[in-house]
């Protein structure tokens, strides 16, 4: 493997953890939102990796990764008793999001640690890269 081609293997896994914290992060900020007027409350998001192979040929045997969907977690949504509300259904219940904050905060750890440690992957072969131009003076 060139060393050129750890900066699209790593530039690959950067790209694919700055959409999961993207995801994320619009979990959160939906984790408490209630049905909205279709009757449909938010519905928590995850994304959905894939190896992808890098390279002109695929012969340098690198492989990289990709984000393929962000698919919807059809898990019900949390069901409270207040009539008081004015979003609660016929029965006095308030549908809200099915997100987890506890798991999305996870995640987001997960996203962010994965994405500093590929930082410092390419920053390692750039350093690398150039003591090895330094040898030549």
């Amino acid at each position: 493997m060139s060393m050129f081609q750890i900066f699209n293997v790593s530039g690959s896994a950067v790209s694919a953890q700055s959409q999961r914290l993207n995801v994320v992060a619009s979990n959160l900020a939906n984790a408490d939102t209630v049905a909205g007027p279709d009757g449909q409350a938010y519905k928590a998001r995850q994304v959905v990796f894939q190896t992808q192979l890098m390279g002109a040929g695929n012969d340098s045997g690198s492989a990289g990764v990709r984000v393929t969907t962000i698919s919807e977690d059809q898990t019900p949504g949390r069901r409270i008793h207040d009539p008081k509300h004015p979003q609660a259904d016929a029965e006095g219940y308030v549908t809200y999001s099915n997100v987890n904050p506890v798991e999305e905060m996870v995640n987001m750890i997960s996203a962010s640690r994965s994405y500093q440690n590929n930082i410092e992957v390419m920053s390692t072969a750039k350093n690398l890269l150039l003591k090895t131009l330094q040898l030549g003076q």
